[in-house]
């Protein structure tokens, strides 16, 4: 690459690292083609970029972005998940292609909202629930008070009627 290459492709990594809501830092070594595609494209659902950069140009990239405490991982062959949407579904994609594949693809590190985190912490990122799950939980535990109230309320007539049958049923006896 040429100077001027590089200086556009630092330009674009440093846009797309203040865009990312999350950063994840893998080592790829003894990847082959077939595998990086599969992760590419499944990282792609998740709404995630997989980039391979030279760490060099990451390094000055990621200079004034919430991104810099990473520059301790650039070291051997790095490659880069930037995460624009959902952090937990990218760390889903890259956990379990971590376990699932025998290659040594290993995670680094990562950033989440301008902190950065180990493997532990990414591992239990990709533990919890879908953003959708969460919500819906969030959403039902919301609606539940109002449910009880409005079962409570529906009892009292309830009640009432079911005691009236019983006095009539009684009279007719």
């Amino acid at each position: 690459m040429n100077k001027e290459n590089k200086q556009e492709l630092v330009a674009e990594m440093h846009d797309k690292l203040q865009r990312a809501q999350a950063v994840f830092l893998a080592d790829f070594r003894g990847m082959n083609v077939g595998q990086a595609t599969e992760l590419r494209n499944e990282l792609r659902k998740a709404n995630a970029e997989y980039k391979v950069v030279k760490n060099t140009l990451l390094e000055i990239a990621s200079k004034g972005t919430d991104k810099e405490g990473l520059s301790q991982y650039y070291a051997g062959p790095t490659a880069i998940a930037l995460c624009y949407d959902d952090p937990v579904a990218a760390a889903k994609v890259l956990s379990r292609f971590n376990k699932e594949n025998t290659n040594p693809f290993t995670l680094k590190a990562g950033v989440l909202t301008g902190k950065t985190i180990n493997v532990a912490e990414i591992q239990a990122l990709a533990d919890l629930p879908s953003r959708e799950v969460l919500i819906a939980k969030m959403l039902g535990s919301m609606q539940a008070p109002a449910s009880n109230f409005v079962r409570v309320l529906a009892a009292v007539p309830g009640g009432f009627v079911r005691a009236l049958e019983q006095i009539r049923i009684q009279k007719a006896a």
